[in-house]
């Protein structure tokens, strides 16, 4: 006989979607400082130092990625609860 699980309750479900969520949104926070950092120091035209500025715009760059990745995620799980009803 085959042991079936039993379905998760709704705290622990919502805690596991927020550790996703959160890992998910530093992940795409630090592909995209990565990716500023990258475009500042080897994009041909511009001068190859990394300076503060470059450093403060990639922040910036990283920070708006992780908030639209985070309320994509948001939104997306908010239109599966709304199915499920």
């Amino acid at each position: 006989m085959t042991d079936q699980r039993p379905a998760p309750e709704p705290e622990q479900s919502t805690r596991s979607w927020e550790t996703r969520r959160r890992w998910v949104g530093n992940g795409a926070f630090l592909a995209a400082f990565v990716a500023g950092i990258a475009f500042f120091g080897f994009f041909p035209g511009l001068p190859h130092v990394i300076d503060w500025g470059a450093v403060v715009m990639s922040l910036v760059v990283g920070g708006l990625a992780r908030w639209m990745c985070r309320s994509r995620m948001a939104k997306a799980r908010g239109e599966e609860l709304e199915r499920r009803r």
